[in-house]
């Protein structure tokens, strides 16, 4: 029979900023003691290979532009050697992982970062990536959009996995596809944790716990175990007092990473944390049970729905810089379904001027 009991794993640990070796090192041993600690899935901050740049806002554009390319060199690809080193470190270490990472496009031609979550599961295979779909206000100068395809959940031994990025764990209609695709664990990555001042955009770093107060990752992340009945693994940067080599104080202006990260049950209940001002592997155990029990009172993808009053749309793309088209012909549809040859063939079948025809698909693609 399955495990009726799980435990989860914050890795709340400073990168070797803007280091790709040595925040690959420094991951895998975490990794390791993961696995000693009994992690059954183990969860690494937003970005933390090789760090957010918390320098965004607070350097000159040719500084940002040098920051950019010194943040693509240290930033993983999908067919990067170092992926390898970190399956056979969580094969070994016989866990899932959840790594927060920038990540350089897969395209060809491109070197877009995308700001992304890596899955990797127990045998060590990179089984999927989750890019952030909306980076938030100066992040946009930073990383692409991903694509809707990258909301997706993935099967792990203890349960059907999920997670967000950030402000998407704001993101209503996210929460809820994952919810509908059945999510029962959810990673959610924060670049830190912050004292807010009146609105989002007036915060600093935390300074104590007390911050939950006025942090509002603290009530998403109860709200979020409660509305979806999910196990919640919130993993938040820290970054301790020393400035990283090559920078100063006043460039890394946006540091809030204290730390902050928290394991929570399906009711909304802080098992763990939140951890604030200091690197630590935080740990909790869970029951299956506790998701059972608060799903007796309130199950969203059951008894407590009315699918027929309010549902939702999900898309699966991937967005592509070119779409096929058929050879020797001319598409007079906007999305390229009717070329002008199969438009003559209607009209001469149909025995209509091509005009219509071509209307028609216009009418059609819009």
């Amino acid at each position: 029979m399955p495990s009726e009991s799980f435990t989860l794993a914050a890795a709340q640990v400073e990168p070797v900023y803007h280091d790709k070796a040595g925040t690959l090192d420094k991951t895998c041993r975490y990794i390791e003691q993961a696995g000693r600690d009994g992690a059954d899935i183990v969860v690494f901050p937003e970005t933390y290979f090789p760090g957010y740049p918390y320098w965004r806002g607070s350097v000159s554009i040719p500084r940002w532009t040098d920051l950019m390319v010194d943040l693509q060199k240290n930033s993983l690809h999908v067919d990067d050697e170092a992926i390898d080193i970190l399956g056979e470190t969580v094969a070994e270490a016989d866990l899932t992982l959840v790594l927060g990472t920038n990540e350089i496009s897969d395209r060809q031609g491109s070197e877009t970062l995308y700001n992304s979550l890596f899955y990797f599961d127990s045998t060590g295979e990179l089984v999927g990536r989750h890019r952030k779909l909306m980076p938030t206000h100066e992040e946009r100068a930073i990383w692409g959009r991903g694509d809707p395809s990258c909301l997706a959940t993935y099967e792990t031994a203890v349960g059907r996995l999920g997670g967000l990025i950030c402000y998407e764990n704001h993101m209503t209609l996210s929460k809820a596809a994952l919810t509908a695709m059945g999510e029962e664990i959810h990673a959610a990555v924060w670049p830190g944790f912050w004292e807010q001042h009146g609105h989002p955009g007036d915060k600093t770093r935390a300074e104590t716990s007390d911050a939950v107060d006025t942090c509002d990752i603290y009530p998403a992340m109860r709200e979020y175990a409660f509305e979806t009945q999910s196990f919640v693994a919130a993993c938040s940067a820290y970054m301790s007092d020393a400035v990283p080599d090559g920078f100063s104080a006043e460039e890394l202006g946006f540091n809030v990473a204290a730390g902050g990260s928290m394991l929570i049950n399906p009711a909304g209940i802080v098992k763990a944390g939140p951890l604030v001002g200091e690197e630590g592997l935080l740990t909790a155990e869970f029951r299956d049970d506790e998701r059972r029990a608060t799903k007796a009172y309130f199950d969203a993808m059951g008894h407590y729905t009315r699918w027929d009053a309010v549902s939702l749309s999900i898309s699966d793309k991937t967005l592509t810089p070119s779409q096929p088209r058929e050879s020797g012909t001319e598409a007079v549809a906007g999305d390229g379904s009717l070329s002008a040859a199969q438009a003559q063939a209607v009209a001469d079948e149909y025995d209509v001027p091509i005009g219509v025809v071509e209307a028609v698909a216009d009418e059609l693609a819009d």
